[in-house]
Parts: structure tokens; C-alpha cells; sequence
């Protein structure tokens, strides 16, 4: 496979160094030892056991979901051969039963794929966030927990900002910025795997002819290689592939978003932009291009900055007032 740039590594970053040089650069940052004084990580050192044991102390109660596969899957969740449906299957179960399986498949060889999937701590595990700060963000930013054994997660985005912190095993993170989109053959918006859609394109064994462009992927891609304790700073939308890669792994990560809260969705203004634009002829096609750089993306500059704020109607700066005037206008455009 081609040669990956390593993520650059940062050491005893606090929350003012985070805020004022590893955020603005908009770039993967690998945190070395962020965590390591944590009683998780502690115990994750002693033994897979003893750490299983220690989390089952903050178990509320309540059945999580699991995502279970057959071993020949080789741990990687995704579609079936044909697109029908999902290799694996997702089970709820009492926490303590999926913890018990993840440890006697330890002495499995080749084992089946289990994975328990970003479970809000808050309401699963809610003592934890007490004993397990993470140092470069305020505690109202919620933290969840990932627990499996050796698995792959398939080449994805997400759309907030992401502190992930390794407690258990060690985990490899290979990043794509957001504008190698078109070079990760992305697959279904509606049938995905877990929420946000993935790339088609297997990273280890990619089919070249199939997936031409991915070389071109390949050449702007990071890899991070972490150990319990390590934590890993992943901008907004920036495409990563997650490896697990001991028997037991724990990770927790916080997600959040330092923007203002949106009036409305920007995946609702895609699907909107494909159904009205996408069919266009060519010419149409840049026309718009053109508009949405301008009163948009503002690549000129504030637009209708030459017009008094009075005079500027919809496209003026948004307010609750008139998000909800264009909210009446789409609803009542789209109900035709």
C-alpha cells in the first residue's frame, strides 16, 4: 500500500495550547499520553479482565446494542456481496453479557466479530465522566464508549469535531481531508452501515480498476497509530478508517461542534440541491455554481454588502425571524 504521512504528534497539550495552535490548523493531531492517568487506562495496563471488571462497576442497567459477525468477515463490518444488506447483525443485550463474551473470546483463535457501538456514557455509564475527564474540553461535552475486539470501521465521516481517546489495545486511524470526497467512491446516503455514508473502496485491498481515483486518496492520506492513553483530535468531516487491533479494545471519544446552532440541516440542503440541480444541463449547472459561491460559500466577500441591512430581505443575515420566513417558503415550495 502506498506510504501514509504520519499525523503530526503534539505532547502535553492543555486546553489553551488545543484551542490556540492544534485547532486552528484544521489538520489530525495525534495527543500523546492526553489520558494516561486515567483509572481506566490503569486498569486496561493490568489486564483485559481486570478493566472489563472495572467498567461493569459503572453499569446502569439499561440493554445496549451489539454488532456481531461471523469470523470470516475477518472483522470488518460493511455490506454483503450484493448490497442487500449488512454482513453483521445487531443484537440488545444486558451490558455485563456482552462484556462476558468479549472476554472468553480471548481464548478464541480466530474469533467471531463483536463490537458494542458509541453508547452515550451519560445514561449508560454515568459515574464514569466524573472519574474520566478529558482535559481540553468543558465536562458538558458528552463522552461515549466503543468496546470490541478485533474490528474494522469502514471509511466514514462525521460532523462535529472528535477528541477519540484509546483506554484498551491500540487502534491505527487513516484520515482523508474532506475534499478527497470524490476520490473515495462514497456509497449510499440511504442504506448505510451506521448513520453516515462510507467509502466502497477496502483500504488494505483496494481494486484500482474498479476504484481508480483512490490512488489520489492514498497520496493526501494520515495515518495514527495509538496506545492506551493516546488521543487522536479529528477536524470536521475529515474522512478516517478505524482499525482495532488487539483482541480487547476500549475507546471513548467526545464529539461536538464549535459552530452556531444551525437553522436547519446542511444534508437537508443537499438533498434539496440534488433534486433541483444535479439534472440541469451543463451550462444551468455552473450558473448556479456561481450563485451558491457568491451567496453562500461568500468566496467575494460579504454578499449585498453594497445594500442596506434593511434592503437585503431573505438573504440578509439570518435571524430566528427570518429563518422561520424561509422555512415557510421551502415548506410551502415543497408541498406543491
Amino acid at each position: 500500500m502506498h506510504t501514509l504521512t504520519p499525523v503530526r504528534e503534539w505532547h502535553d497539550v492543555d486546553a489553551e495550547c488545543f484551542r490556540a495552535e492544534v485547532q486552528p490548523l484544521n489538520r489530525p493531531a495525534i495527543l500523546r499520553g492526553l489520558v494516561a492517568q486515567w483509572p481506566a487506562v490503569r486498569k486496561a495496563h493490568e489486564s483485559p479482565q481486570a478493566l472489563a471488571s472495572y467498567l461493569l462497576q459503572f453499569d446502569a442497567g439499561h440493554p445496549i446494542i451489539s454488532l456481531n459477525a461471523d469470523a470470516s468477515i475477518k472483522g470488518r463490518f460493511f455490506y454483503n456481496e450484493d448490497m442487500t444488506g449488512l454482513n453483521f447483525t445487531r443484537r440488545k443485550e444486558p451490558f455485563p453479557e456482552a462484556m462476558q463474551r468479549l472476554i472468553s473470546l480471548l481464548a478464541v483463535e480466530e474469533p467471531p466479530a463483536t463490537y458494542i457501538q458509541s453508547t452515550p456514557i451519560p445514561e449508560y455509564l454515568p459515574r464514569f465522566a466524573q472519574e474520566h475527564p478529558v482535559p481540553l474540553l468543558p465536562s458538558s461535552v458528552p463522552g461515549r464508549i466503543w468496546i470490541g475486539n478485533a474490528i474494522t470501521v469502514q471509511t466514514h465521516f462525521d460532523l462535529n469535531e472528535n477528541i477519540a481517546c484509546v483506554v484498551a489495545g491500540r487502534r491505527r486511524f487513516t484520515l482523508f481531508p474532506p475534499e478527497q470526497i470524490a476520490n473515495l467512491y462514497v456509497g449510499p446516503f440511504d442504506f448505510t452501515l451506521s448513520g453516515p455514508p462510507v467509502s466502497m473502496v477496502s483500504l488494505h485491498e483496494p481494486d484500482f480498476e474498479r476504484y481508480p481515483r483512490f490512488r489520489e486518496a492514498l497520496a493526501a492520506a494520515q495515518v495514527a497509530e495509538l496506545e492506551p492513553g493516546d488521543a487522536l483530535y479529528i477536524p470536521y468531516f475529515w474522512w478516517h478508517h478505524v482499525e482495532s487491533l488487539a483482541p480487547f479494545n476500549v475507546l471513548v471519544n467526545h464529539w461536538w461542534n464549535p459552530a452556531r446552532p444551525s437553522f436547519a440541516a446542511p444534508f437537508d440542503a443537499l438533498l434539496h440541491s440534488v433534486l433541483a440541480i444535479r439534472e440541469l444541463p451543463e451550462n444551468q449547472r455552473e450558473a448556479w455554481r456561481a450563485v451558491f459561491d457568491y451567496l453562500v460559500f461568500q468566496r467575494s466577500g460579504e454578499p449585498l454588502a453594497h445594500l442596506a441591512p434593511q434592503q437585503r430581505g431573505m438573504l440578509g443575515p439570518l435571524t430566528p425571524e427570518r429563518a422561520r420566513e424561509m422555512r415557510a417558503v421551502l415548506l410551502k415550495i415543497l408541498s406543491r
